[in-house]
C-alpha cells in the first residue's frame, strides 16, 4: 500500500501528528480476550474459523440451514438503502447517488450476498476501495476468518494506520494492512463493542452442537427404518444336522433369491414369522432436537416449513419476534454503508457533521404492508410530515416528488378540473377517521373519506 498516496488524500494523519490524549484510563478487554489478542496478532482466531467453517458446512450439507439464511438476507435487504434528510441538499444526495452506485448498493444481489455474509460469519469486513481522483470506487466484503484486528492488550487499536490485517491462513502470512478508514468490521453480538479487538459471532454458533446431533439422530433413524421395517422369518429345523440345515438354506436362498413365505420340509420343524419395526411414528428424540434447533433460529420452524400443529394466528405473533431480529440486522448492515458513505463526502469536501441524514433500509420487516399503510394513514390525521410518512412506507421522498412532478405534466388520468393538471382551488385532502379497539386484535380500524 502506498502511503504517500493516503497522504495526497488527505485522509491519513501525517506521521508526526501527535495523538490528542483524552481521559480514558483502564483496560476495555477482559483478562482472557486481552491474552487472545496478543495471540491473535500472529495468526487468525482459530475457534471464529473453526464456527465459520462449521456454519458454511451446515448451509451446504443442511436444506433448513440454508433456508434460515437465504430467508433472513432476502428479508433484510427488501427495499433496498434510502437515504432520508432532515433538510435535503442537493451536494448530499448527488454525492449519495453516485457513491450507491458505484459501489454496488443498488444491486440486490450485493445487498443480499452482505446480509447472508454478515449473518453466516457473524461479521461483514468491508474494504473501501479509493482511485486516483480521491473517490470511493468498491465497497468489497472481506473473508471474516483471515481479518485480524492489530489491538493492544487493552482492547484498542495499537496504530490507526494499521489497524486490521489480512493474513494467509495455511502460510501465516501477511496478505495486506488495512488503516481504520480503509476497513470497516460490522459484528453481531461481540462480547464487547468498545473493545476493537472483539470480533462478532455467526448467528447460528450455538447451535452448531444441537445441529449435528440432530443430523446423527436423522441418520440413525434412516438407518433403523432400513433394517427393522422388513417382515423376516425365523426358520426352525428341529433335530437337523448342520449338514442339513446348510443344505436348506442354500437351497432357500439359491431358488428364490430371498425368504419367501411357504417352506416344506420332512423334518419336524416350523417357520415363524418376525414382525418388523411397529413403532415408525415414535421420533419424539428427533422433534425434540428439532424444536432445540430451531429455538436459536432468527424465527420459529414455522417460518421455515415445519407448519403442522400451528395455528395461523400464533405463527402471526411468532413473526413479530422473527422481524425484529431482522431488522436488528438491517441496522448493522446500514450502519457499516454508511461509514463508506460518510469517507466519500470526506473526499468530496463535504462534512457530514454539517448535515442531518439517516441511511436505512426502505422496508423494515416488523410491520406488514397493510400495516405500514395504516400507519402511515394515522400519521396523516395526525399531520405528522409528508416525507416523515413516505420514510415511513419504505419510499424516497424525494423520488415520489419528483414522480409526482413527471405524472402531473403527463397529466392526470382522473382530472378534477381545468386542464387537468391542477385540482380544483379549495380541493380538500382525503378525510382520514381513526377508531380506536375497532380492528382485530385490539388495532384501530382506518377509514378514508375521498369524497367531500
Amino acid at each position: 500500500m502506498n502511503f504517500m498516496f493516503w497522504k495526497k488524500a488527505k485522509v491519513a494523519p501525517r506521521e508526526e501528528e501527535p495523538s490528542l490524549p483524552t481521559s480514558e484510563v483502564g483496560s476495555r478487554s477482559t483478562p482472557e480476550n486481552s491474552i487472545s489478542h496478543i495471540y491473535n496478532k500472529m495468526w487468525v482466531d482459530p475457534d471464529l474459523r473453526q464456527s465459520i467453517l462449521d456454519i458454511r458446512r451446515m448451509d451446504k450439507a443442511d436444506g433448513r440451514v440454508k433456508r434460515i439464511h437465504g430467508k433472513t438476507a432476502r428479508e433484510a435487504t427488501k427495499g433496498g438503502l434510502i437515504l432520508s434528510m432532515t433538510k435535503p441538499d442537493p451536494k448530499v444526495l448527488k454525492v449519495w447517488s453516485e457513491f450507491s452506485k458505484r459501489v454496488g448498493l443498488t444491486a440486490p444481489d450485493k445487498l443480499r450476498s452482505d446480509a447472508r455474509g454478515l449473518f453466516m460469519e457473524g461479521n461483514l469486513p468491508f474494504q473501501w476501495v479509493i482511485n486516483q481522483q480521491g473517490r470511493v470506487v468498491h465497497g468489497l466484503r472481506m473473508p471474516s476468518e483471515t481479518i485480524v484486528p492489530l489491538v493492544g492488550e487493552h482492547g484498542r487499536f495499537d496504530n490507526p494506520e494499521k489497524a486490521y490485517k489480512q493474513v494467509e491462513v495455511y502460510s501465516g502470512k501477511t496478505l495486506a494492512e488495512f488503516a481504520v478508514f480503509q476497513l470497516t468490521l460490522g459484528r453481531i453480538d461481540p462480547d464487547n463493542f468498545d473493545d476493537q479487538g472483539c470480533m462478532g459471532r455467526p448467528y447460528l454458533d450455538a447451535s452448531r452442537e444441537v445441529w449435528q446431533k440432530l443430523s446423527m439422530t436423522e441418520e440413525d433413524l434412516v438407518v433403523r427404518r432400513r433394517v427393522r421395517a422388513p417382515l423376516r422369518l425365523s426358520h426352525i429345523l428341529e433335530n437337523a444336522s448342520p449338514e442339513e440345515l446348510d443344505a436348506y438354506e442354500n437351497k432357500i436362498y439359491g431358488e428364490h433369491g430371498e425368504i419367501t413365505t411357504d417352506f416344506f420340509s420332512n423334518k419336524k420343524g416350523a417357520v415363524t414369522p418376525v414382525q418388523g419395526d411397529a413403532n415408525l411414528d415414535q421420533i419424539a428424540d428427533v422433534a425434540y432436537l428439532l424444536d432445540t434447533f430451531f429455538s436459536g433460529a432468527p424465527a420459529p420452524k414455522g417460518l421455515f416449513g415445519y407448519s403442522e400443529g400451528l395455528s395461523r394466528d400464533i405463527l402471526e405473533d411468532l413473526k413479530k419476534d422473527f422481524f425484529e431480529e431482522v431488522d436488528a440486522l438491517q441496522d448493522t448492515l446500514a450502519w457499516v454503508y454508511e461509514q463508506g458513505f460518510i469517507l466519500d463526502l470526506l473526499l468530496s469536501g463535504i462534512n457530514p457533521l454539517d448535515h442531518d441524514y439517516t441511511l436505512s433500509f426502505a422496508a423494515r420487516r416488523t410491520e406488514t404492508a397493510n400495516q405500514a399503510a395504516d400507519l402511515g394513514l394515522k400519521w396523516q390525521a395526525l399531520g405528522i410530515p409528508q416525507d416523515m410518512i413516505y420514510r415511513r412506507l419504505g419510499k424516497d421522498p424525494d423520488k415520489v416528488r419528483a414522480m409526482q412532478k413527471q405524472q402531473a405534466k403527463r397529466g392526470s388520468p382522473y382530472p378534477e378540473g381545468g386542464n387537468g393538471l391542477k385540482p380544483q382551488q379549495g380541493h380538500k385532502p382525503p378525510r382520514v377517521s381513526i377508531t380506536p379497539g375497532n380492528a382485530p386484535k385490539g388495532e384501530s380500524a382506518t377509514a378514508i373519506t375521498t369524497r367531500s
